[in-house]
Formats: structure tokens, sequence, C-alpha cells
């Protein structure tokens, strides 16, 4: 006969406390300004989309199931008036973000390092990755779609629990080895460049439109 479970060990008799170390700080806030600058932003991805040729060789040749001006387009600011419109916005939310986790950066702001475009089919996703030599890394939120996929976060302790257990369902969200964040289009994200993170295959039929980018330091 299969045995029943065993019971849980009482508490200590002695009073006890939890402290939470270490914590993964995530930004999330409404763009802010005129809400005509979302639907320029999803234009203009959507021009990119169909004339950045090097861009889409790029996407094809990496096997990407989307486009991305990542590898092709490194002055969207300066060629693209919405790009720069939204570059200036976004410094006011990554200055609020560094200045809530406390970052120390003397008389160094953060700048814009990188910003680029992603327009992700049904199908496509981004598989979990860093973002190397930045500080803070985010995504502008421009068309999500019914089915869209959210962003997933991965808990950046995990290569090192080894042989810890699984969590429970009911486990609080700061204690689960994986989040899935799913923004309302206009919605900034920020979180710290070492997170690894990742956009599951997109189930919507119309397009997924985000722009992500990423701040350095000095």
């Amino acid at each position: 006969m299969p045995r029943s479970p065993a019971a849980p060990p009482a508490p200590p008799a002695t009073s006890s406390t939890v402290t939470s170390l270490f914590a993964t700080a995530l930004y999330r806030s409404p763009l802010g300004g005129k809400a005509p600058l979302l639907e320029d932003l999803e234009a203009a991805a959507l021009s990119l989309a169909e004339d950045d040729a090097a861009g889409r060789a790029w996407c094809a040749a990496n096997a990407y199931a989307g486009y991305t001006s990542y590898a092709s387009l490194n002055d969207l600011p300066w060629r693209m008036p919405p790009f720069k419109a939204l570059a200036k916005r976004l410094d006011a939310h990554v200055a609020a973000f560094a200045d809530q986790v406390g970052f120390d950066l003397g008389d160094r702001p953060l700048t814009l390092d990188s910003l680029w475009v992603n327009v992700l089919p049904k199908g496509a996703g981004h598989s979990g990755h860093i973002h190397p030599h930045s500080v803070v890394s985010g995504t502008l939120y421009v068309a999500l779609p019914k089915g869209a996929s959210p962003l997933k976060l991965e808990d950046p302790r995990l290569p090192l629990m080894m042989a810890a257990p699984p969590r429970r369902r009911d486990a609080p969200q700061s204690l689960q080895p994986f989040v899935y964040l799913t923004p309302e289009p206009g919605e900034v994200v920020l979180w710290e460049s070492w997170l690894r993170h990742e956009v599951p295959p997109h189930a919507g039929r119309e397009p997924r439109i985000s722009v992500s980018f990423n701040y350095r330091w000095g």
C-alpha cells in the first residue's frame, strides 16, 4: 500500500526570522507623453521590417523567425524621429530605476548604448539570454495582440541551486524560478542586464512588436 505523506515537522519553539537578501529589481511604468508616439513607433517598426534588407538577411542567416534591427541598424534615434523621442523618454525612466536600485553613478550617468526593433510573427520567439557589457536593459512594448507571448524572467540563482527541490505552486512570486510577465502596450519594463530572460513562441495572429535597448555606464 502507498505510504501516507509524512507530517511536516513542528515549528521550532524559539522565535525565528527569514530575511530576503540580494533582491532582483524589476521596473514597470507607462511610457508617458503623447499617445501618438506609440502609433508612430509601430508604423516605423513595420516599415523597417519591410525595408531593412540587411536586417532581414541577418535574421534569415541566423534562423531568427521574425525581424530585428539588432544587427543591422545602430542609429535609429538619429535615423527616425519617433525613436529620438522615445530615447528621450527612456532616459528619464532609466534614471529613476538607477536611483531606486541604489546605483552610485557619480558624475557619469547611464547612457543609451543601443536600441533596436523586434517584430515577431506567429510562432517566433527569442531564446534565453542576457545582455553583456550593459548595466540596464529593457523593452518598450508597442503592439501586443491577442495571444502575444509573455516575457519570461529567470531566477539568476537557478544554476547554483543544484539539488534543490521544486517550489510549490503557491509559493510567492519572489521565490519562483521563473516569472511570466504580460505587459500592456505602451509599458516600459527595465531590469539589470545580467537577468536572464526570453520570449516564448508568439501565438498571436498579428505581429508582436517591441523596442529593446541597453544602457551603459559612462
